[in-house]
């Protein structure tokens, strides 16, 4: 062994004589370190190695290097150089190395790397790591070449073998040891031999050589790899992630990267979706500066994730397996559009670019089916960033989509339910965008805010949950009024869905209950609502929470403050409907008590009585009891009517004098005979609500019937003889006052009455609701008068859910007349009672009352007409048979609605319009409150959502058209009777007074009806129609059945007088030029015909194709028109070189200019200054969008259509002169409102310039690009004196024709 040892040694150190020949031996025992020499000691290849310092062993052991790798290939190289028989010696010296690595043991010794000899170990030159033989060899020049030769030949040797057992990949070796090399000798054959191996080696290798390509190639030969991997992609996607990991890695021209880009778009549709992430991060990060709009949209348009969500069926199975365990990686289409995401989000956050270009392929999407999952996802993604502008312009995006309704609860449901794993990584943004949604003023964009929230409840984990709730609290808790109704909205909505899970956070909602002083009686009836459901659900017991509800309930109803027992009086009746709607055992019994304790507790007060009554009577009409729990609201009749038990008569009257008497007496006598039983006080406050009571039990009851109580609707009431009217200035204060309140008792009577018998179709009953009416605008004239005789007049109270009747008390300017002596108040009180009770009304003369008091500001003391009270306007002429004794026809009676109640009618169903669709979003209240609560009065109507309003709106649509028609005729019978005279003698004034206000009304019911903003969303579109259609076949029976395009068309030209005010031209001209199928031709019909016609008609006449087109509509006309042009040219699609839509693109430009053209002009026959104010902002929007879409255009086109762009041009020119002339307009003028326009507007119209100079030299044509000055002129192109504008201007000319013949092409101030 020593022997074997030294002479090993011997022969390393002797590294410059010849090794002489010996024999083969063989080792026995132990095995030592033995050297290849041992096997091929006269090889060439292994001589020269171990002279220049490397050993080779074999086995297993590594080969060893004696020197510096450096010194190791520079005296190899001397050796090859200096042998007498090179460059035949480079030959001899490949075919042993060829010989040598047959055997694979040595092959691979020669690919590992090597380890420094034991002779070398403490040679400070040598470096830890060692690279290997082959490598060393491949720094050699001349032995490079042949080398890969050699290479390339073994690699398909182990091509099958994949991993060996001691873990090495032999082909991943080879490939391995051409990465970073120094220098390559011929990079264009190793890039060939690469490419030729690609395409007959297995997958995996494929693979491994295509991502080694950048770390391979020198950058000379990056194009050509790249075209050749371009065409290996499009015919074979399963190697689309290494391909474009190299192409991400290789050096690329611009133009190169571009083709590569578009090939990859592509094969996009049929990437796997594991490599989806990938492709997108090489089309994003590939995105030049310059043009990434087009890349983001297309990429966009063709990145469908919806795919990537499995059936609901396989869902659901998959679930199961999850839960077993069976499925280890079902979350793999998840995962991958997470990826895909998270590439969008990294690209997004470091290039504003591209950031900006989604905003811009967002934005430009018209259609709500062309949106897709990833819209919302990419706005959830741009809000998550930081960048202040990409979370405002996401936000702004969104609303605007919404708004429009382009983006609906649909696609946001799909989304949730689709991407719930994803999207729970944007939480915070979606938590943040639906509180900036449900604040916004805009109340198109609230709703989609609440779908928000939902949808994160149902779809994310409890931690969610808890923020959504939380947040919904905050928005309740904001004290604004429609953030707080939309908030206990949804609270409601989660509550009715999910109570299971809402039951967690009742503690949350329970905070609410600290705020109710900010609460209105609406908002504290959701809110005990929404408590009661969590209390008292069917799967919910909860102790604690019905403990803390009878806490706040019994201390709200105990205290002396009328505000906090009218909170306990709702919440108490609220808890009620809960515990009866579900059927509890042990529920029966607390609802007895509660009900116990609040008619205790509402005794002492007429207010608090009425209001239980009205609470009671709304639970009866909203909410289906159990029938065990209404049995208690259903009082005995005697208990209200016991007050007149000595009628003789079999007829009932409503004794509401007396009653009134006896409610004033412990005013004027306080004194009580000594042993007489106290009686029970009944306060009249209470009368029109206990009957409301009554009669919603008898609906329940009886399903509907009310015949039990219809004498209730004909009986007469005991009042005064009216004829006290005409001496009310004489009456005391304290006379006049008790007749106001007899007056709106009276009222507030026939009121209910009206709503409890409305519905029923039986024509006496229908005619004495009719006649019921006739007698309320009777006495509401009587009541004017003594208002007006009575200043600082307080009236009863009819509404009891909002403030006491002391804050809404109108103010009045009429001096008190004087009086008598106080002596004669209780005398003059005790001359109104009427000694005979049958007696009516109706006997009494009436008489022309001066009345300066207007009944509209004492509306909230009026009780509240429901809905469906009007549908008494659909009643036309009524009329039955009365019979005498022998039944037979002694008269016949007809009853019909007169001007009067029309007017009434209209007023009421105006006001409440007014506030269910026209309602400005609430906002918060100021420091200081106003007197009048908005909301009182509107308590039912409450119960109802706007859509359900706009529902009964169209159903009452035919009967409006009807009475508008019946009034237009009424006056041009008028007129043409009167010879056109109004005030001509005969004629009843006061019922022209009343037909008037009613026309006026109809057109403001018909005006609110049409612009509700709930129009504008496409889940009403179908009632929008359907009221369209109405309208449509009143005036054109034959063509009723069209769509919503034909109509909104037909609506532009049907009758001016109708459109101008119950319809919004705006609205309607948008829709037509918004859906019409040529924006440009329509324009052109519109600008080119109607308004020539109405040039030429009279002055007050209006166009004759289009009748809605006069001198007070052109400007809106104008603006629809501006502002759809420069949508439609938005929207023409950007053009390339080699554009085979260039003609046509070229054509739509011109009709686009030619229209722009003509709309400029009319500037000269309308000159006001809102026209100016439009053509200012619209036409540099018109000009932006030419540079951007129409020069590239021109740039293409020269060439080809030489004529068509110099013709576009000269047609143009016209156009922005006309704009010079406005600018210097504006200048003279020194109007604000239009110089704003000016600097953006001039600075357009100086960059067209320097662009059309542009485009000629582009097109070596810059010779015809001639500079001008331009003369001042104004609006009628007349010159103006030099010292009124600046003067230095300029314009541009195509060639020296134009120069002589003084044709100017464009202009720009220079100056400026």
């Amino acid at each position: 062994m020593r022997k074997k040892k030294r002479s090993s040694i011997t022969v390393d150190d002797d590294s410059t004589r010849d090794v002489p020949k010996s024999k083969k031996t063989k080792s026995s025992g132990r095995p030592t370190k033995s050297s290849a020499q041992d096997s091929y000691p006269d090889s060439v290849f292994v001589q020269f190695l171990k002279e220049a310092g490397v050993t080779l062993r074999a086995g297993s052991t590594a080969n060893e290097v004696a020197v510096d790798q450096v010194i190791f290939q520079k005296r190899l190289q001397q050796r090859l150089r200096k042998n007498p028989r090179f460059p035949n010696i480079i030959q001899e010296f490949i075919s042993a190395l060829e010989i040598y690595i047959e055997d694979p043991e040595r092959f691979r010794n020669c690919l590992l790397p090597c380890v420094p000899s034991s002779s070398s170990q403490q040679d400070t030159n040598s470096g830890s790591y060692q690279e290997s033989l082959v490598r060393l060899l491949l720094g050699i020049e001349m032995l490079q070449t042949l080398i890969i030769n050699i290479l390339f030949e073994k690699l398909p040797e182990f091509m099958f073998e994949g991993v060996r057992e001691d873990g090495l990949n032999v082909p991943h070796l080879i490939i391995n040891q051409l990465k970073w090399l120094d220098r390559i000798v011929d990079g264009k054959d190793l890039s060939s031999k690469l490419m030729q191996m690609v395409s007959v080696a297995p997958v995996e290798i494929q693979r491994d050589i295509i991502t080694s390509l950048p770390e391979i190639l020198e950058d000379s030969q990056h194009g050509d790899t790249a075209k050749e991997l371009n065409g290996l992609l499009q015919q074979n996607t399963q190697l689309a992630v290494p391909i474009l990991d190299a192409l991400s890695s290789l050096n690329l021209s611009s133009a190169l990267l571009s083709k590569v880009r578009e090939a990859v778009m592509g094969t996009l549709s049929a990437v796997q979706l594991e490599d989806l992430p990938v492709v997108v991060k090489f089309v994003l990060h590939s995105i030049s500066a310059s043009g990434p709009n087009e890349v983001v949209c297309d990429l966009r348009k063709k990145l469908e994730l919806e795919q990537c969500v499995l059936p609901a069926v396989l869902q659901a199975s998959q679930s199961r397996m999850i839960s077993k365990a069976v499925v280890p990686s079902c979350n793999n289409g998840q995962d991958s559009v997470a990826l895909v995401l998270d590439v969008i989000k990294s690209a997004i956050r470091f290039q504003k670019t591209i950031s900006e270009a989604w905003l811009k392929a967002i934005e430009n999407v018209d259609e709500s089916d062309d949106h897709k999952v990833v819209d919302l996802l990419v706005l959830f993604i741009l809000y998550s960033t930081n960048a202040n502008h990409s979370r405002r312009g996401a936000e702004r995006v969104l609303k605007v989509k919404v708004r429009k309704g382009l983006i609906q609860e649909s696609l946001l449901q799909k989304t949730f339910k689709g991407h719930a794993q994803v999207m729970r990584g944007y939480f915070p943004s979606i938590l943040a965008l639906a509180q900036g949604l449900l604040r916004s003023s805009d109340c198109c964009v609230v709703p989609f805010g609440g779908h928000m929230y939902k949808q994160a409840f149902t779809s994310f984990d409890s931690y969610c949950q808890q923020e959504v709730v939380g947040s919904l609290v905050t928005h309740a808790c904001s004290g604004v009024s429609g953030e707080v109704d939309v908030a206990l909205e949804l609270l409601c909505e989660l509550v009715s869905q999910g109570p299971a899970e809402m039951s967690q956070f009742t503690v949350f909602v329970k905070g609410i209950l600290d705020y109710m002083d900010n609460l209105t009686s609406q908002q504290i009836r959701r809110l005990f609502h929404l408590l009661s459901h969590l209390a008292f659900g069917q799967e919910q017991h909860r102790g604690h929470i019905q403990d803390d509800m009878h806490i706040v309930i019994r201390k709200q109803l105990s205290s002396t403050a009328p505000k906090y027992k009218r909170i306990g009086i709702i919440g108490a009746v609220m808890m009620v409907g809960s515990m009866g709607a579900c059927r509890y055992t042990v529920c029966w019994c607390i609802v007895m008590a509660l009900l116990e304790l609040v008619c205790s507790c509402s005794e002492s007060s007429p207010e608090a009585a009425a209001l239980y009554y009205d609470e009671l009577a709304n639970l009866l009409q909203t909410c289906k009891l159990d029938p065990l729990v209404q049995v208690p609201f259903v009082f005995p009749a005697s208990v209200m009517y016991n007050l007149d038990e000595d009628e003789s008569q079999g007829g009932i009257a409503i004794n509401l004098l007396p009653l009134m008497t006896q409610d004033q007496q412990p005013k004027t006598d306080t004194t009580q005979p000594a042993g007489v039983k106290k009686e029970r006080r009944v306060s009249p406050l209470c009368l029109s609500p206990f009957f409301r009571l009554l009669r919603l039990c008898e609906e329940v009851q009886h399903q509907g019937d009310l015949e039990e109580i219809d004498a209730l609707l004909g009986c007469p009431l005991i009042l005064t003889d009216m004829e006290v009217m005409e001496k009310v200035e004489s009456l005391s204060k304290a006379a006049r006052e008790f007749l106001c309140s007899l007056l709106f008792y009276t009222i507030n009577w026939f009121r209910e009455v009206v709503n409890a018998f409305c519905k029923l179709n039986d024509p006496e009953m229908k005619m004495k609701v009719v006649t019921r009416i006739q007698n309320i605008t009777y006495l509401q004239s009587l009541l004017q008068t003594c208002l007006a005789a009575t200043p600082g007049y307080t009236p009863p109270q009819a509404n009891f859910d909002g403030e006491s009747a002391e804050g809404m008390i109108p103010s009045s300017s009429i001096a008190l007349p004087k009086k008598g002596k106080k002596g004669k108040d209780a005398g003059e009180i005790s001359i109104l009672i009427c000694d005979h009770p049958e007696k009516e009304c109706e006997k009494v003369k009436e008489k022309d009352a001066k009345s300066a008091v207007s009944l509209s500001s004492y509306w909230p003391f009026f009780r509240e007409l429901d809905v469906e009270a009007l549908s008494v306007l659909q009643c036309g002429l009524l009329s039955r048979t009365l019979l005498d004794t022998e039944l037979h026809s002694k008269l016949k009676e007809e009853v019909q609605l007169g001007p009067a109640e029309l007017l009434f009618l209209l007023e009421d169903m105006w006001r409440k319009l007014d506030f269910s669709l026209a309602s400005a979003p609430a906002k918060k209240a100021p420091f200081l409150k106003s007197k009048m609560d908005r909301a009182v009065g509107f308590a039912h109507l409450q119960q109802k959502n706007a859509k359900e309003i706009a529902t009964c709106c169209m159903e009452l649509l035919p009967t409006l058209c009807t009475h508008l028609e019946n009034c237009h005729n009424h006056f041009q019978t008028l007129l043409s009777e009167h010879q056109g005279v109004v005030d001509a003698p005969g004629v009843d004034v006061k019922e022209q007074q009343l037909m008037c206000s009613a026309y006026q009304l109809l057109l403001q019911v018909l005006h609110t009806t049409f612009s509700w903003a709930g129009f504008s969303g496409p889940e009403h579109r179908a009632l929008l129609k359907s009221a369209l259609g109405v309208l449509a076949g009143r005036l054109k029976e034959d063509e009723t059945d069209l769509t919503l395009d034909q109509l909104s068309r037909w609506e532009c030209r049907c009758t001016n007088f109708l459109l101008d005010v119950c319809i919004n031209l705006v609205f309607c001209c948008s829709i037509y030029l918004e859906h019409t199928d040529d924006v440009l031709k329509a324009v052109e019909e519109i600008a080119g015909e109607g308004v020539p016609e109405l040039m030429n008609a009279a002055k007050n006449a209006n166009s004759r194709s289009w009748p809605t087109l006069n001198r007070q509509t052109f400007l809106v006309y104008y603006k629809s028109m501006m502002a759809e042009l420069e949508r439609a040219v938005r929207k023409i699609p950007p053009s390339k070189q080699m554009d085979s839509q260039e003609s046509e693109k070229l054509l739509t430009w011109n009709l686009a200019v030619r229209d722009f053209h003509i709309l400029i002009n009319l500037v000269k026959m309308f000159d006001s200054r809102p026209v100016l104010t439009v053509c200012l902002k619209y036409g540099r929007l018109f000009l932006e969008s030419f540079l951007k879409l129409g020069m590239p255009l021109l740039d293409y086109s020269f060439k080809k259509h030489k004529e068509d762009v110099q013709s576009l041009l000269k047609t143009f020119q016209l156009s922005t002169r006309q704009l010079h002339y406005m600018c210097g307009h504006s200048k003279i003028r020194q109007d604000t409102g239009l110089t704003n326009h000016v600097p953006a507007l001039k600075k357009s119209l100086e960059q067209f310039v320097y662009r059309v100079k542009a485009m000629l030299t582009l097109n070596h044509c810059q010779e015809a690009f001639w500079l001008g000055n331009l003369k001042n002129r104004d609006l009628k192109v007349e010159m103006l004196n030099t010292d009124e504008v600046v003067h230095s201007k300029s314009h541009i000319m195509l060639d020296s024709d134009e120069r002589n013949n003084g044709q100017e092409v464009e202009e720009s101030d220079a100056s400026d």
